[in-house]
């Protein structure tokens, strides 16, 4: 079981409808580099250009255009959320000891923990002064409730470190608040912006939140069976580092005693859990697939929630993006 990327048909995913938007948030991000102090901007001009995939603008303009016309808040929008979203993965990669993102040294690796921590405060807190400028105070206010979300789950994944009590319920929520969070931000607040219907608006959070909770699950998945020269980031963290991701909670459900107790054993006392070690365990494919079949189905009840949506190429393209997700899931089979 091994992640085939080349199984990904990327025409599903709308770059070509999203890219002169998505050009625009990259602008602002540049703009917004050079509005710190010229001894910090070089780290930030490094921070901004090794990081994020720009999903959660991508997402912030899909919905802006299916839900009623895009604005340049929506730019805005994509903009903030993706400030944030890069100092959470700064952060992450000081708690994970992680050295590589997108085939380049971390901020981390770079410059020491101390000033990465620094660099990733200040992309926050940038952030969080940035959405005041929104005319409507509550986009503000939600803004800076999901960045506590996504931290908050942070400090309850670090606390559940290679902790055995940790239940699929307990999974499902800290995933849900670290990556589903902002995914849901970015279309229900791009609704917001469209001044739509509080209906399509909720329905465009749970579209966020199914999709980000879905694709962490497949982070994790990769984070497992992937290919770091494929993936481009520093991979086998999670077991090292003693998370204990959907996979692994499976694989601990359906282990006999024996193999449960191997299992726990390692996980108790940080010794190795590679690979070689996980598929000598029966049912090691099975609680994979498991897992993928799991985000396969969030991904299906998101898909459900765009019947809300007029007829559009960007309804369309959001749709798209659901197939896109479950051929990378399916890629992890």
């Amino acid at each position: 079981m091994t992640t085939n990327r080349e199984t990904v048909n990327p025409g599903l995913f709308p770059f070509d409808l999203i890219r002169p938007h998505i050009e625009k948030v990259e602008a602002r991000i540049r703009e917004q580099v050079r509005d710190f102090d010229p001894g910090v901007e070089p780290y930030m001009e490094y921070i901004c250009e090794t990081s994020g995939k720009r999903i959660r603008p991508a997402l912030a303009v899909l919905t802006g255009g299916a839900t009623g016309g895009l604005q340049d808040d929506h730019i805005n929008l994509g903009v903030i959320l993706e400030l944030i979203h890069m100092a959470t993965l700064v952060h992450d990669d000081i708690i994970d000891g992680a050295s590589s993102r997108r085939k380049v040294p971390t901020a981390n690796a770079k410059w020491g923990n101390g000033m990465a921590v620094l660099l990733g405060d200040a992309l926050f807190s940038h952030a969080l002064k940035l959405s005041t400028d929104f005319n409507d105070l509550a986009l503000s206010r939600a803004i800076s409730l999901a960045s506590r979300e996504v931290c908050q789950g942070e400090i309850l994944q670090t606390q559940r470190r290679f902790d055995l009590n940790v239940t699929k319920k307990d999974y499902f929520k800290m995933i849900e608040m670290k990556t589903g969070a902002l995914f849901a931000a970015a279309c229900q607040l791009a609704a917001v912006i469209s001044d739509t219907s509080k209906a399509v608006s909720d329905a465009m959070f749970d579209y966020g939140m199914k999709l980000g909770t879905a694709y962490q699950i497949y982070d994790d998945v990769v984070d497992l069976i992937g290919s770091e020269d494929q993936i481009g980031k520093t991979l086998g963290t999670d077991l090292e580092k003693g998370k204990l991701t959907l996979p692994i909670l499976n694989l601990l459900e359906r282990a006999n005693p024996k193999q449960k107790e191997q299992l726990s054993k390692r996980i108790i006392e940080h010794q190795p859990l590679d690979l070689p070690v996980l598929v000598g365990i029966a049912e090691y494919e099975g609680s994979m697939s498991d897992a993928i079949d799991t985000a396969a189905q969030l991904v299906a009840e998101a898909r459900d929630t765009l019947k809300l949506l007029n007829a559009s190429e960007f309804a369309d393209a959001m749709n798209n993006i659901t197939l896109f997700v479950d051929q990378l899931l399916a890629g992890c089979r």
